[in-house]
């Protein structure tokens, strides 16, 4: 072990180690160092004894305030919680969805909750705001498949839409007019052109008119006469820009051709009678509801 000794350029002690002629001076800790270390130490013990628990063989110590833990705070919090939402929880229960409505105090509690349902089981189809996507309706606007009552899009939410393990789900589909071979390529172009007419967008005008029979002998049945749709049977309007797959040209062209048909789960086996009365409320105030 090598001798302790003072460097000679410093003036300070060596700890006396050694590596291959490189000394390690013994340099006192800086004195603001040493008082913010200490003052750490004496606020750790105090606040140990004041707080913090530790524990014992049948329970633990409970310290000066008799402070268990956040843990246990939040959940005596949540209890608190769960019994002043009691109340509203059983109103929503026993009630209609009108009279929920109705009710200033009672409505806001049920869009509360419904917004904080929607976030977990439906924003990841509908998006956060519920604007959608392709292939995924727009919840905000008045432009419903099958009607935007209060009741209506209970069902909607309860049985969904073409969701097979549901007895009493919606559904509608439109047959592929290409696919099956019931009109050729230049009867779908024309009636493209036709549907284009009808919201008073850029089209072949004299496409259109050889269109039109076409869309009396084939589409008019579902769509209506104008193309004002028909809730009874969730066919779309086609006299406005609002699609669900795209209002271009080749985007009518392909949907008349091989159609593509969306699938909503039934969240009535998944989700309680109050959530889903909760998850009405909210998407009817959305601004589209009826």
């Amino acid at each position: 072990m090598s001798k302790i000794e003072v460097d000679e350029f410093s003036g300070t002690k060596t700890t006396g180690h050694n590596w291959g002629g490189i000394k390690e001076l013994d340099t006192p800790m800086p004195r603001w160092w040493l008082i913010c270390f200490w003052i750490g130490v004496i606020w750790a013990i105090v606040y140990m004894a004041i707080y913090l628990f530790y524990p014992m063989i049948t329970g633990s110590t409970k310290g000066y305030f008799g402070y268990s833990s956040s843990r246990a705070e939040f959940a005596q919090t949540m209890v608190e919680v769960g019994k002043s939402q009691e109340k509203f929880l059983v109103k929503i229960k026993n009630l209609s969805l009108e009279d929920i409505r109705n009710d200033k105090e009672l409505s806001e509690f049920a869009y509360a909750g419904g917004k904080s349902a929607f976030a977990i089981n439906c924003s990841q189809c509908h998006g956060s705001g519920a604007a959608g996507a392709p292939g995924y309706p727009n919840l905000n606007d008045d432009n419903w498949l099958w009607g935007g009552s209060l009741e209506e899009i209970s069902t909607i939410i309860t049985h969904g839409i073409r969701f097979d393990q549901d007895e009493n789900t919606r559904i509608s589909e439109m047959p592929g007019f290409g696919r099956d071979e019931i009109l050729d390529r230049k009867q779908i172009d024309q009636v493209a052109d036709y549907v284009l007419s009808l919201s008073n967008r850029e089209h072949n005008a004299e496409n259109a008119k050889l269109g039109l029979a076409v869309y009396e002998e084939n589409c008019a049945a579902c769509h209506g006469a104008k193309g004002e749709g028909d809730r009874e049977q969730g066919a779309p309007q086609l006299n406005n820009v609002l699609w669900l797959y795209g209002n271009k040209k080749s985007d009518i062209i392909r949907q008349v051709t091989s159609p593509r048909h969306g699938v909503m789960p039934a969240w009535g086996g998944r989700l309680d009678g109050t959530t889903i009365k909760q998850l009405t409320i909210y998407v009817h105030a959305l601004g589209g509801g009826e």
